[in-house]
């Protein structure tokens, strides 16, 4: 994936160089190669490029070196959703460094007063959602005449959520665009037609071919429900031998605050890593795990980015990340140069349908595995397993209580439920008998409950899992 070309070949400004040089970007992608020195010029381009290839870095390079930090709109960055705006935002905060360019995230599902003050404050460069930036535009708090620049990401997504008249809606009022970036995985004819509307003679860069190297680890799969996703980690990392380093990837920002407070309150010596950090932040905990002096890092993947470090020997992905080749590049960052790895992914219910395209599309060999064991002289979990039914609940929230007996009633069950519990009748859901077993439905709320009480009448009672 990564080539001989360093970044410092390329003519950025010495702002962005050192920043790169900051955060341990050294080499570029494939697509950063063949991007970057294209659009630097001024030319238009066409990317075919998936997502994790690092195509953010590819049009993000450029959009930064041609703005200045003025508080003036001077480039417009369309994504088909929030959550890849919040990501485009993120990397670009976390390649700039001390630059001083604005970024500012415009999508709905946010306070429009909130965000048309932070508009009105000063702004240089936007990444947003597009009905979000029509409705701003049309309410005046943005005006399209002014950038120059505009960023086109993951067009067949656009085309796929039928954004496209919004995107030409948006593109014609940008009276004064002097440069666009186009980029997307496929392109179907409508997007090659289109593109011949709005573009002026662009370059196509072709770099979806190249491979994802599967590193030869040892990969598994806990299933677990998010409740005892903390449970699985602390067992993990209470096994970790003194000179192991390991990092733990989530899909927000948001949680990695979370499981550094709570690590940390299990005592844990762990520390976070994500884009909204200072950049001397962000330098502080990068050197210390490439030092050796912190063993674990909690990041997002864009921050995780600036992590090259040979000594990791496990990854730990407490989120199952939205995109297929994510998950080989977390996990590429252990077992290098002959060392030993391991790659775990938490899973819940929700998450098996992804794991399983991952798993597919790549070809993996991973094993389904229970929780690890805790070490030799370790004889408490460090983080309590919690009572957790909702892995096992239907799309209802009834959870399936199977009783080893068949000779209480409906009426009977209900009762002794209900009595026990002080709950209306609707939290228990199907009675069903069969030879030498009863299964009982009771709501997730409940279920725990409504096991003890039935076991106070000494009956054999579990939850069935299959």
């Amino acid at each position: 994936m990564f080539t001989k070309t360093k970044f410092s070949s390329f003519s950025l400004n010495q702002d962005l160089v050192t920043s790169l040089d900051s955060i341990g970007w050294d080499y570029c992608t494939s697509v950063q190669k063949e991007t970057i020195p294209i659009a630097l010029s001024g030319r238009d381009v066409i990317g075919q490029a998936r997502t994790g290839s690092g195509k953010t870095a590819a049009f993000g390079l450029p959009i930064l070196n041609a703005c200045n930090p003025s508080g003036g709109l001077q480039a417009l960055i369309l994504t088909p959703t929030r959550e890849l705006a919040n990501q485009v935002a993120e990397e670009l905060n976390n390649i700039q460094g001390n630059y001083g360019i604005k970024i500012l995230t415009v999508y709905g599902g946010t306070d429009i007063e909130k965000q048309a003050r932070q508009l009105k404050a000063g702004v240089d460069v936007i990444v947003g959602t597009p009905g979000r930036v029509m409705d701003m535009t049309e309410r005046k708090h943005i005006n399209l005449d002014n950038p120059k620049y505009f960023v086109l990401d993951e067009a067949d997504r656009m085309l796929d959520m039928g954004f496209f008249p919004d995107i030409m809606w948006v593109v014609e009022r940008m009276k004064n665009r002097s440069q666009t970036l186009l980029f997307s995985a496929t392109f179907p004819q409508e997007i090659i037609d289109s593109a011949n509307e709005f573009m002026n003679e662009p370059d196509f860069v072709l770099t979806n071919t190249e491979q994802l190297d599967i590193p030869p680890i040892e990969q598994y799969i806990v299933r677990v429900g998010r409740s005892n996703k903390l449970w699985v980690v602390g067992r993990l990392l209470v096994g970790m031998d003194e000179d192991d380093q390991t990092i733990i990837f989530t899909n927000t920002k948001r949680m990695v605050e979370l499981l550094v407070q709570r690590l940390n309150k299990h005592r844990f010596n762990v520390e976070g890593l994500h884009g909204d950090m200072s950049q001397n932040q962000r330098e502080r905990i990068i050197s210390n795990f490439k030092d050796g002096n912190s063993s674990v890092v909690i990041a997002t993947d864009v921050a995780a980015r600036g992590i090259d470090v040979d000594g990791i020997t496990m990854v730990i992905n407490y989120d199952v990340p939205d995109d297929v080749d994510s998950y080989v590049h977390r996990i590429g960052r252990t077992g290098r140069i002959g060392r030993k790895g391991e790659a775990w992914a938490l899973v819940g219910r929700d998450d098996v349908p992804q794991m399983g395209k991952i798993i597919a599309t790549h070809s993996l060999d991973v094993s389904e595995v229970d929780a690890p064991e805790l070490p030799d002289g370790v004889d408490r979990d460090p983080v309590k397993k919690q009572e957790d039914n909702s892995e096992v609940a239907d799309v209802f929230g009834m959870v399936p209580i199977k009783l080893e007996t068949t000779s209480l009633s409906k009426n009977q069950i209900v009762n002794q439920i209900v009595s026990a519990l002080n709950c209306d009748e609707l939290a228990i859901g199907d009675i069903s008998f069969d030879t030498d077993y009863t299964i009982v439905e009771v709501h997730s709320k409940h279920a725990t409950l409504a096991i003890k009480s039935l076991k106070s009448k000494d009956l054999e009672v579990s939850v069935l899992t299959n």
